[in-house]
């Protein structure tokens, strides 16, 4: 009788352990089919993205503008034109549009991101901070950049939290995956 309390008595135990185990491991979100896709569409513009505007034959209008908080960029002539989640085709076709209301009778715009919004690195790495992104930069070389992984770092997974379709979402990803501009990367801890 005193063996089956005891055999009982650690099989709660046990279960209690489990249980609290499996709660533990209740955070795991893998990253939802969007995610992956973002890496794959094109370029969607947000604030931070400083942009190179070339308009064929006018240097007074061709600089390098910056996307500010509010999602705009300050052009001459036109104004604030907008360009949070646009594409780069879609703002060339924005401005040359604004600039052909009275201003140029056939604009011919072309324009490159000459610098892509920062990217976070935080968690078990050897300096947590914000970083420059290159455009192709995988988890790995982001981690690389922020000094490495700390020694108590779980070097197999990180999460990821990306504005995807104007929604925030976080998700785990292997480090080999690629990575976009304004990601906020995470590295855990590993558990032994």
């Amino acid at each position: 009788m005193a063996f089956a309390k005891t055999t009982r008595g650690a099989t709660i135990a046990m279960a209690a352990i489990a249980m609290a185990a499996m709660t533990g491991c209740s955070g795991y979100r893998p990253a939802p089919k969007s995610f992956q896709e973002a890496t794959i569409q094109p370029y969607r513009l947000d604030s931070g993205d400083r942009l190179r505007v070339t308009v064929f034959e006018q240097q007074s209008l061709s600089n390098t503008y910056l996307v500010d908080q509010a999602g705009y960029i300050a052009f001459p002539l036109i104004g604030s034109v907008p360009a949070r989640g646009k594409t780069i085709q879609e703002m060339e076709s924005i401005i040359a549009g604004k600039l052909r209301q009275g201003y140029l009778r056939d604009p011919d715009v072309s324009i490159e991101v000459a610098n892509y919004r920062s990217i976070y690195i935080m968690g078990e790495v050897g300096q947590a901070g914000q970083y420059s992104y290159v455009a192709g930069m995988t988890v790995q070389n982001a981690i690389a950049v922020a000094g490495g992984f700390s020694p108590r770092a779980n070097q197999a997974n990180v999460d990821v939290t990306r504005k995807v379709n104007g929604r925030i979402i976080t998700g785990r990803i292997s480090i080999s995956e690629p990575i976009l501009a304004g990601d906020t990367i995470y590295v855990r801890e590993r558990l032994f």
